[in-house]
């Protein structure tokens, strides 16, 4: 008779539920996290992300008054013989030519500080104050009631941020100084202070305007609401089929657990192979245009991850010529999937290991099939096998070795290839962006937030431009908007945020009924609209329920006409029915 284990380990233990928010509050994790954190990781961190782009920012002003008081004195001095003159023509070249990578420095830290605490505070302070009017003050509010609710309290928290970023100027303008000169440079310690203090008043005075103009402009945006109506297709229109994944979380071992769910979740990877069962049958009965999937692929960007999902695509060509990927947070920012306090310095080379492992999928996936946005044109460039092709020795040499210098020279190949686009056949055809919604974090705590850069937005308009009467999928992982109904707790307002989603929700209206925005991230089953733009959330066939509960996913038809819009026809649901196994533990 053999003999059955005390403890099951198919079925997990509490070490399963170490970094899940399904099992353990916010609380519970922010305790493990204080206790377990590197300080020295997290003071230099600071040092990296903070201290030093303000330092740039703040010290701009000074060296170029420096540089201006001594172009003022030599020119003001008699020009008699030659040396003063060399001496000028020195002086000036130098300011050429250091001066524009000052400028680009003090730019790439004041975007940095942007990035890092600028937007980040306005949506925070945005949505603290809507979640405590909802929960609070209008608790019962209806669907018309929390829209003028989210305006309203758009438009406070952009006063009261400009409140406190005045009073952050007038608190730090005494130890501000905003000339320099030569003599300077023999005692750069004493430049530290008013440097910190020049970036604080650049970036609250920023942060005052800013938050301003964001608040009057999200009160005044049309507030998401769910979809009125779905559309019938045009009598003598195109349908394209697009099945709509997200979130499938795959993991590298035959019984593993997710980060979020643990054992609240499925174990393994056998529901994903029920999907794509159900999606060749699907497609062999009425075929499939796209297949796109908006993220989370896999559960912590592990390279058993990785070759777990090409093995369950290997046997399904069909379905991977269909296939369309883009990054999600767990993809690229998962720093360690057992620990929520690891902090990677931002220097260090496991981010870009993880980008790199995404993007080769990506490429072996779609890379045919997709395009680049060529950066001195703003059209459509190489396939993105092409534009890798000239990176493949470095990117395979720096997945053996991962050193810095490796790392390094990589820097700009993830963001250059950002948005990638399937282009229309036709020139009134349907075309794919696909872009990445995640922020640069380097803390597992912190990895789901959201971010799309001014360069993607950009990108996407130019190629938009191109092809002025084709319509769009635009597809990232992020939720562009909060729902427009109770969030239970506050964390799933702004811990999974994308934090300029309204600002990005405003760059796409003009585009209006030509697009559809596409996402996943929230595992929310959610259609609706913002600002003109329609947006379909995917519920995860994969999270969300145990081994024996059902799933689902949609299949959206998307039509066009003779006017030119995008249809969004009515969804299919497709349900994946729960499986229970047979958990032999008496040994008979």
């Amino acid at each position: 008779m053999a003999m059955a284990p005390l403890i099951d380990p198919r079925l997990g233990d509490i070490e399963d539920d170490g970094s899940s928010t399904k099992q353990r509050s916010l609380f519970a994790l922010a305790g493990s996290l204080l206790a377990e954190i590197s300080l020295p990781k997290l003071a230099a961190a600071w040092l990296i992300l903070i201290v030093l782009p303000g330092m740039l920012l703040g010290l701009a002003p000074l060296i170029a008054s420096a540089w201006l008081a001594m172009i003022s004195r030599k020119i003001a001095a008699p020009l008699s013989g030659l040396w003063p003159l060399v001496l000028l023509a020195l002086v000036l070249a130098l300011g050429w030519i250091g001066g524009r990578p000052l400028v680009r420095a003090a730019e790439r830290g004041f975007w940095s500080l942007n990035s890092l605490a600028v937007q980040p505070g306005y949506a925070l302070c945005r949505e603290g104050l809507r979640h405590l009017a909802e929960h609070w003050l209008m608790p019962r509010a209806g669907a018309e009631g929390r829209a003028r609710l989210r305006a309203f309290t758009a438009a406070v928290a952009g006063l009261v941020l400009c409140g406190i970023a005045l009073g952050l100027v007038a608190l730090v303008w005494p130890a501000s100084r905003w000339t320099g000169n030569i003599a300077d440079i023999a005692s750069p310690r004493q430049l530290v202070v008013p440097a910190l203090a020049n970036a604080v008043i650049v970036v609250s005075a920023y942060l005052g305007a800013a938050a301003l103009v964001w608040g009057i402009a999200d009160a005044t945006m049309d507030q998401p609401r769910d979809l009125a109506a779905f559309d019938e297709p045009a009598p003598a229109g195109r349908i394209w089929r697009v099945a709509h994944l997200s979130d499938l979380h795959v993991v590298g071992e035959r019984f593993g657990f997710r980060i979020e769910s643990g054992r609240s979740g499925p174990r393994g990877n056998g529901r994903l192979t029920r999907i794509l069962a159900r999606l060749e049958a699907i497609h062999a009965a009425q075929p499939l245009d796209l297949i796109l999937v908006t993220g989370d692929m896999t559960d912590a960007g592990r390279s058993a991850e990785w070759a777990e999902l090409l093995a369950e695509l290997a046997g399904h060509p069909e379905l991977a010529s269909r296939m369309l990927v883009l990054p999600g947070n767990h993809d690229v920012n998962v720093v360690d999937r057992a620990n929520p306090a690891r902090l990677e310095l931002p220097t260090s080379p496991g981010r870009r290991l993880r980008e790199m492992r995404a993007l080769s999928v990506m490429g072996a996936v779609q890379g045919d099939r997709v395009n680049v946005i060529d950066p001195a044109s703003g059209r459509l460039g190489d396939t993105l096998s092409g534009a890798l092709e000239a990176q493949r020795r470095a990117i395979a040499a720096f997945a053996d070795a991962g050193t810095l210098r490796l790392s390094a020279g990589l820097q700009r190949v993830w963001s250059d290839v950002f948005p990638m686009v399937l282009p229309p056949r036709s020139e009134d055809g349907l075309g794919v962006v696909l872009l990445n919604s995640n922020a640069q974090t380097h803390f597992s705590f912190t990895n789901a937030l959201g971010l799309i850069s001014v360069e993607q937005a950009r990108r996407l308009a130019q190629v938009t431009r191109q092809f002025p009467r084709a319509c769009w999928i635009v597809a990232l992982h992020h939720h562009l908007v909060e729902y427009p109904k109770l969030a239970t707790v506050f964390s799933e307002r702004i811990g999974t945020a994308l934090i300029n989603g309204t600002w990005f929700v405003r760059q796409l209206s003009p585009l209006g009924d030509r697009i559809v925005a596409m996402h996943g991230h929230r595992h929310v089953d959610w259609i609706g609209e913002c600002g003109g733009v329609r947006i379909i959330s995917a519920p995860s066939p994969v999270m969300e329920a145990t081994d024996e509960q059902p799933t689902c996913f949609h299949i959206h038809g998307l039509a066009t006409g003779p006017d030119g819009r995008l249809r969004l026809l009515a969804p299919e649901r497709i349900e994946i029915a729960g499986y229970r196994e047979q958990v032999e533990t008496t040994g008979e």
